[in-house]
C-alpha cells in the first residue's frame, strides 16, 4: 500500500485538530506542529473542509477545527477525501477489470486487498490516534515482528 504525501499531511493535521483543546488551530500552528510545508496544508484543509472533515473561520478568532467528533471520523474517511477510492489498479476498481486464462485469479486478490485495508482504515478512528488508543485488531498486528519487515 502507498499513501500519498497528501494523505500523510492530512491525516497528520487531522489527528492535531483532534488533539485541539483551546479552539481553532490556524494553518500556521498545525503546519509548525506537524512539519508540514504550510501552503502544501493549506489546499489539503480546503479538501478537507469541501469533504465535511473540517470546518474553518476567517479572522483574529479564525481557523481550523474538526466537523464532527474524532471518533466518527475513520481514517479511510479522511483518505477517500483526499486520493479518492482506497484500491485501485491502473485507476480502476478491482471489479471493473478483466483478466483471463491465468491471470484470472488477481482480481479476486485485488478485491481481498481492498477488503483487508478497509478493515482497518475503517476500523481506526481519527480518536484512536490521537489518543495513542489504537484498536485490539491493529496492536495484535504490530506486535507480530514480521508485520514490521
Amino acid at each position: 500500500m502507498r499513501l500519498s504525501a497528501r494523505v500523510d499531511y492530512a491525516l497528520r493535521a487531522v489527528v492535531e485538530l483532534a488533539t485541539a483543546v483551546e479552539g481553532p488551530l490556524t494553518a500556521e500552528r498545525i503546519a509548525k506542529a506537524q512539519e508540514i510545508p504550510p501552503k502544501f496544508l493549506e489546499s489539503i484543509l480546503l479538501q478537507l473542509r469541501r469533504g465535511g472533515v473540517v470546518h474553518a473561520q476567517r479572522g483574529p478568532e479564525g481557523g481550523y477545527w474538526l466537523a464532527r467528533p474524532a471518533g466518527e471520523i475513520t481514517l479511510a474517511d479522511v483518505i477517500r477525501i483526499i486520493d479518492g477510492p482506497l484500491a485501485h489498479v491502473r485507476g480502476q476498481r478491482p471489479e471493473d477489470l478483466g483478466y483471463h486464462g491465468a491471470a484470472a485469479a488477481l482480481q479476486e486478490v485485488w478485491i481481498a486487498l481492498r477488503a483487508s485495508e478497509r478493515q482497518i482504515l475503517e476500523l481506526v478512528t481519527v480518536a484512536d490516534v490521537a489518543t495513542a488508543k489504537l484498536p485490539e485488531r491493529v496492536r495484535e498486528l504490530v506486535a507480530d515482528p514480521s508485520a514490521w519487515a
